[in-house]
């Protein structure tokens, strides 16, 4: 079972989502999303707690607002944890979280530690955490299809830009070619123009004279 919330604290409303048990953990570490981040109290024992980033959203630069529902999520939903103030919590790139065989359910080390940045969590602020239960929606989800579905969707997307993108650069192409051609006809025309030349147009007297 997944435990999906809903955090209002940004617009467009974010989706933060946890495994009920260190088994669905394991789950979600295998099929987490490439725009998702992990949260975790640091040192200690606490439910793994994500945030799905909308588009155009960078891990490096969540919003202080959201940051805190995600800190004050994974803070409420650790045992020890919840009692003590002063915590830090850890975040970073889902795919950045390294699980190798001889690691206990649950745990996990990091690929790159750089990617890995740190909060402070003064103490549990009930207004917080209260707001993000009320939205708390339990589902079982078939990770395997949703990956499947995802990455459907997401070729469908790279297709699609990769056909405008190819319509734009034939349109730029005709255009450029055109131009090119009108500069052509231009140069012909002046080439043509100097070739009859017959210099400044003569007086009526000059013209009699040269009769004579």
């Amino acid at each position: 079972m997944v435990l999906f919330f809903t955090s209002t604290s940004v617009t467009p409303s974010a989706i933060i989502y946890m495994g009920r048990d260190k088994v669905e953990n394991e789950e979600l570490i295998k099929y987490a999303w490439p725009q998702d981040v992990w949260f975790h109290v640091d040192k200690l024992s606490s439910a793994h707690v994500y945030l799905r980033m909308s588009e155009g959203m960078t891990w490096e630069s969540i919003p202080t607002a959201l940051l805190t529902d995600c800190a004050q999520l994974v803070k409420a939903n650790s045992i020890e944890g919840n009692k003590k103030d002063n915590l830090t919590i850890i975040y970073t790139p889902a795919d950045n979280l390294k699980k190798t065989g001889d690691m206990a359910v649950g745990q996990v080390s990091f690929h790159n530690d750089k990617k890995v940045k740190r909060v402070h969590v003064a103490t549990r602020e009930n207004p917080i955490v209260n707001r993000l239960n009320k939205t708390k929606v339990e589902k079982v989800v078939d990770h395997e299809q949703e990956r499947v579905d995802r990455l459907k969707k997401e070729n469908a997307a790279k297709r699609a830009a990769a056909a405008e993108k190819k319509k734009q650069d034939a349109e730029l192409a005709k255009a450029r070619e055109a131009e090119k051609a009108a500069r052509s006809y231009d140069s012909l025309f002046n080439v043509a123009e100097d070739e009859y030349d017959y210099g400044p147009r003569k007086t009526g007297k000059e013209l009699e004279e040269d009769f004579m």
